[in-house]
């Protein structure tokens, strides 16, 4: 690859960092680790694409994880919520399994928009300057929003009930609370 660095140079931080993007993106477990597996491997197959002028080896991977989870979404059929299982049972759950899930179910409110925000930036753990690059926006705008919806969470988390109310917790798993 002249004038090209290897976008595989270091796969065990880009492994851990893509497949943080996809499980906040999609949630963690054998889906997301699919998901990886596929952005990895299509990456491999077009490697000699990359284009280090345009963005990091992970925002592309990260652009490629995209059109993967757009690509199973358009195959998939949502799951009927009375075939998730049983509800965990929050008598006996600790504050911070109870805030873990207070927090899930606020993201999962949000607009796409916002959820794919917070999968990119801790997810990903990609800064607002690659978020605006790899989204085609201004820094300042990412800034923005990030700004915006960590205010929005903050209202909303301090408005939650001691537990996640019934609708909340269903379809939750009973073991990671997710």
């Amino acid at each position: 690859m002249i004038g090209r660095r290897d976008p595989f140079a270091q796969p065990e931080v880009l492994v851990r960092r893509l497949y943080g993007y996809v499980a906040y993106a999609i949630g963690d477990g054998p889906d997301a680790e699919d998901v990886t597996s596929e952005a990895f491997e299509r990456g491999l197959r077009y490697r000699s694409s990359y284009d280090a002028g345009r963005g990091t080896p992970l925002t592309w991977l990260i652009a490629i994880a995209r059109r993967v989870i757009a690509d199973r979404a358009a195959r998939v059929l949502p799951v009927p919520t009375d075939q998730l299982g049983e509800e965990p049972s929050h008598e006996d759950v600790e504050g911070e399994s109870v805030l873990k899930l207070s927090v899930r179910a606020a993201v999962a409110r949000l607009p796409e928009r916002d959820r794919e925000l917070v999968a990119l930036r801790y997810g990903a753990d990609l800064t607002a300057r690659q978020i605006a690059e790899l989204l085609e926006l201004k820094t300042n705008a990412v800034e923005v929003a990030l700004h915006r919806l960590h205010a929005r969470l903050r209202d909303e988390l301090d408005r939650r009930p001691a537990a996640p109310p019934e609708d909340v917790r269903k379809g939750l798993d009973p073991a990671t609370g997710m």
